[in-house]
């Protein structure tokens, strides 16, 4: 019962690192330019870091049971993805270093998962779970974005042209 009030604990922790963290990169902007008040742009990442928790689903599937053999996890697993996972968002912050929560949490457990299995690479879901699920995705959605950027900026200009 002391693991489990321990890894819940970890886990607020690492959410409000996650906060801190993430929500700042996405409302600088915003807030620089001065096209919403800072109490605004907290509201609005607040508000939708929220319902991201409380609708994305799909991803606590894929982060909890899509990547590494769910026989090896323990609260003490989990626990110590947590805790790797909050270090890595700390360090990346206090050196002021770019960094994802989300992947640093995916690396967190599957470093668990790797040491609580005694080194066997084989509990880690590489061609089911982290190529497809994480690490492809990574990479193309730079892409995808600049791209739909680029293509939406066209037509705006486009339209606002007329």
């Amino acid at each position: 019962m002391l693991t489990f009030f321990c890894v819940l604990l970890g886990a607020i922790i690492f959410e409000y690192s996650n906060g801190f963290h993430d929500a700042a990169n996405a409302i600088a902007t915003v807030v620089s330019t001065r096209v919403l008040t800072p109490r605004k742009a907290i509201a609005m990442a607040a508000f939708f870091n929220l319902a991201g928790a409380l609708f994305g689903g799909a991803v606590a599937s894929t982060i909890g049971k899509g990547l590494v053999d769910t026989n090896v996890v323990s609260m003490t697993t989990v626990l110590s993805a947590v805790i790797a996972a909050f270090t890595w968002n700390i360090t990346t912050w206090w050196f002021g270093l770019p960094s994802s929560s989300s992947h640093a949490l995916i690396g967190g457990l599957c470093g668990a998962a790797l040491a609580a299995a005694s080194g066997n690479w084989s509990v880690i879901k590489w061609n089911a779970g982290v190529w497809p699920k994480v690490v492809v995705p990574m990479i193309t959605s730079p892409f995808a974005g600049f791209i739909f950027g680029a293509l939406l900026m066209f037509l705006l200009f486009v339209a606002l042209q007329r």
